[in-house]
């Protein structure tokens, strides 16, 4: 057999069920043998959108997502996607053809070269866990486990197998044992010493607080999470990667802290005297920049941060009590360790009454705000009507802007329903391909790609993607034309959005027809004229069960920011005192 036979057989035997990308020179040896395989090929025309896409399904199975790209211009098309996965922990699998081994170093068709033959692995090295450039055949399957293992391992994040076009073809033996990956090798937990202090510290605290993030996931240690904050009546935050862990209307979940948190997070987040931070790495926004005024304060607060990834650790804020722990396991430990020195729930009077009111307010208002019939909609009017026409268990998937920063603040999301979005590269575009990947990964739900038409346009690949894939994603096109957030922030601080906002040559608001270019692609297209035909469109849309466009006017408004971040600052000539 040759050694791309031989690779298709050893994803097989890894549960590979699909590979998304494009095709290339490079890489159709090995799209051939996938071709009478199990394994699905998912063409996405455009690199960056395969990558999204493989994302989406990594994010929604919890299994790594596998990539294949073309050399050059291929590879280097799919760089935002592949970071936007690492950047968030998912494990991404990327499979990249490359020139012939014995062509390196005289340019060949499309090799990235200029002041370095043949390096194209070396671009993605600063957000990828790991680079493997294959040189020899016999190394491919050796390489393939490792690439695997090393992506859902530990922190999981993103990969690289480099393989030169001419190994793919070259003959082999097949695999004696198939290159298994290896077994269940055991997670790192507490030691019962570190257990026990983690205890004592929140028992002797007066205001501890639990903050939470995007790392913890699974329902074992979401049920661990919970038994913890019960049993000690602890007030819980979360980032943003970690809306959707525990219910919105939980009544000690404050929400999230930063830029785009709520002033009830921060008086909890500003006071508290012991966070037990768990599986975040406090990102600048949801850290109002780092600023103590605003959202954390260490010290006098004391830090007690558990996390995977030892780089993590102490990272932003000095630590009281570190540890590098899988989570789930932490938790268990330290609830056992808790309930051996307080066997009886604790009680904070007026504590959950207050949570429960303050986060009322916060869904009642936005609840309010969206029950006008001014046209275009507000964009808490759109947010009103997808809750009411979506069922409990659909899953939300992101662009940036107020789909993201708005859901993510004010957005009661059902207990079974999922949030979906970009967080450390906050990529636009991300959302409609991420959707399709979604959607393949979970074929009996509904998923919709709240998006805005910046995003929307910068990955249209995604609606044809879906066509052909019959995934009826649900694309809700937030259409303000304009890259809204931006334009909102430049206007803010120098009284103009120049260069942000979408016209035609006569400087008129301007837009595609989103809608129409759906149906040009195969979905259905719906474009909403007036207040009540959103939820009208949404609900045919859900009913019907295809892919769908919906493209929905929408004013211009800011998402409110209680929190704090810097570039403000900077755009208005104030620099921290330590800033050189």
């Amino acid at each position: 057999m040759t050694a791309a036979e031989a690779l298709v057989a050893q994803l097989e035997s890894y549960g590979v069920e699909y590979v998304f990308g494009t095709c290339g020179h490079t890489n159709i040896a090995l799209l051939d043998a996938l071709g009478p395989s199990a394994i699905e090929f998912v063409i996405a025309r455009h690199e960056q959108a395969a990558a999204h896409a493989a994302d989406g399904y990594a994010r929604a199975t919890g299994r790594p997502g596998v990539l294949l790209t073309h050399v050059g211009p291929g590879m280097m098309n799919a760089v935002t996607g592949v970071a936007t996965a690492a950047l968030d922990s998912v494990p991404l699998v990327v499979i990249t053809g490359d020139i012939p081994s014995y062509y390196h170093g005289r340019h060949p068709h499309q090799e990235v070269n200029l002041h370095a033959d043949a390096d194209q692995s070396s671009i993605y090295r600063p957000f990828c866990k790991r680079t493997w450039a294959v040189q020899r055949v016999r190394d491919l399957p050796r390489v393939t486990e490792r690439a695997f293992f090393t992506a859902a391992s530990g922190r999981p994040g993103a990969v690289l197998v480099n393989i030169p076009m001419d190994l793919f073809n070259r003959q082999v033996s097949p695999y004696a044992d198939g290159h298994p990956l290896p077994g269940h090798l055991g997670r790192p937990g507490l030691d019962e010493q570190t257990a026990g202090r983690i205890a004592d510290a929140l028992l002797g605290a007066e205001r501890p607080l639990i903050y939470f993030g995007g790392g913890l996931r699974g329902p074992a240690a979401r049920a661990e999470l919970l038994t913890l904050a019960e049993h000690l009546d602890i007030p819980l935050a979360h980032s943003l990667m970690g809306k959707g862990v525990i219910s919105d209307r939980h009544p000690l979940l404050l929400g999230m802290p930063g830029f785009w948190g709520l002033e009830t997070t921060h008086e909890h987040t500003r006071g508290a005297d012991v966070v037990l931070a768990l599986a975040t790495r406090f990102a600048e926004t949801d850290a109002s920049s780092w600023d103590a005024v605003h959202t954390w304060n260490f010290p006098p607060s004391r830090l007690i941060q558990i996390d995977i990834d030892p780089a993590e650790i102490g990272r932003n804020y000095p630590v009281h009590i570190g540890a590098v722990a899988d989570v789930e396991l932490a938790l268990g430990e330290i609830v056992a360790a808790v309930r051996a020195r307080q066997t009886t729930a604790l009680t904070r009077p007026g504590l959950r009454d207050t949570i429960t009111a303050a986060r009322g307010a916060v869904f009642d208002a936005a609840r309010e705000a969206g029950r006008g019939d001014d046209f275009p909609l507000r964009p808490q009017r759109i947010l009103a009507d997808l809750r009411d026409a979506l069922p409990d268990d659909a899953v939300l998937v992101t662009d940036v802007g107020w789909n993201k920063n708005g859901v993510a603040q004010c957005y009661e999301l059902p207990d079974q329903g999922r949030f979906i979005t970009p967080g450390g590269a906050s990529t636009m575009g991300f959302g409609p391909a991420a959707a399709v990947g979604v959607q393949i990964a979970r074929p009996e739900q509904v998923v919709v790609a709240l998006i805005g038409d910046g995003g929307m346009s910068a990955q249209l690949p995604a609606v044809p993607m879906a066509v052909e894939q019959g995934a009826p994603v649900i694309f809700v096109v937030m259409n303000n034309r304009a890259h809204g957030t931006i334009a909102d922030l430049q206007a803010s601080s120098f009284g103009r959005s120049y260069g942000c906002e979408f016209t035609d040559a006569e400087g008129r608001p301007y837009s595609p027809d989103f809608a129409r270019y759906g149906e040009s692609c195969g979905a259905d297209g719906y474009t909403v004229t007036a207040p009540g035909e959103l939820r009208k469109a949404l609900e045919a849309a859900v009913a019907r069960r295809r892919p769908a466009v919906l493209d929905v006017p929408m004013v211009n408004e800011p998402v409110p920011t209680p929190g704090h971040w810097n570039i403000k600052d900077i755009y208005a000539g104030r620099f921290p005192a330590d800033a050189v």
